[in-house]
């Protein structure tokens, strides 16, 4: 084979297999964007589904909190607009772990039906995916937090994308959460409410602001 014969040979191997190790790149991208997208919401939701059973369980043996392999839990949320099967449990902290089993309470802030804001955390896209419809909630809508011995309604005072701020802004979490920026949107500043505020990314594919709502308490009643 003369020289030339032997340097096209060469170069038609060397771009076959730099042609193969792109495709299986390819494939490994593709791969992984698709677990992130649907595989980690089934998988997720298996999760919500089990630690939701596990609470009602421990409440009909009279415990009012449940410790799963994603942290303790002591509440299950209703948000109507969500549909009548929607039913997502609440993990104590905001770690990766307690998210990607449902919402997570930020741990400093109230519990259920106490004087302050009880404030939450959930994906909007991946892992289960909560409040990936955080945009289709309006002033008014109910969120239901049940607990062990009782069933806490809270209506909302703001819309699900009514505000927008950089995930650096921890007063949304404050007890009784005062917006730095001058008529814009928060809680009625009266001190003794009992408040609720969600808290998701903003946009679908990026994390650097957080959409939040509000919510006040306006009844509440035994759980069944």
């Amino acid at each position: 084979m003369s020289t030339n014969a032997q340097t096209r040979s060469r170069g038609r191997r060397l771009i076959f297999w730099l042609g193969l190790v792109m495709v299986l790149a390819g494939a490994g991208i593709l791969g992984y964007v698709a677990w992130e997208l649907y595989g980690t919401t089934i998988l997720s939701k298996q999760r919500q589904q089990d630690a939701t059973s596990k609470i009602e369980k421990a409440w009909d043996s009279g415990q009012t909190e449940v410790t799963t392999d994603f942290g303790s839990a002591t509440a299950v949320i209703e948000i109507p607009r969500f549909g009548k099967d929607y039913r997502v449990p609440v993990m104590e902290g905001i770690s990766d772990r307690a998210l990607g089993a449902g919402f997570g309470h930020f741990s400093a802030s109230a519990e259920p039906g106490e004087v302050g804001n009880y404030a939450l955390a959930g994906h909007r896209i991946t892992h289960g995916e909560p409040l990936r419809d955080m945009p289709e909630l309006r002033v008014g809508d109910k969120v239901r937090v049940l607990t062990k011995e009782k069933t806490y309604v809270y209506e909302l005072t703001s819309n699900g994308d009514g505000l927008v701020v950089p995930f650096t802004s921890i007063w949304v979490t404050d007890p009784l959460p005062d917006n730095p920026e001058e008529g814009g949107v928060e809680p009625k500043q009266v001190d003794g409410q009992r408040l609720i505020t969600l808290t998701t990314c903003s946009e679908l594919f990026h994390t650097d602001d957080r959409m939040i709502a509000f919510g006040k308490l306006v009844s509440e009643e035994p759980t069944p």
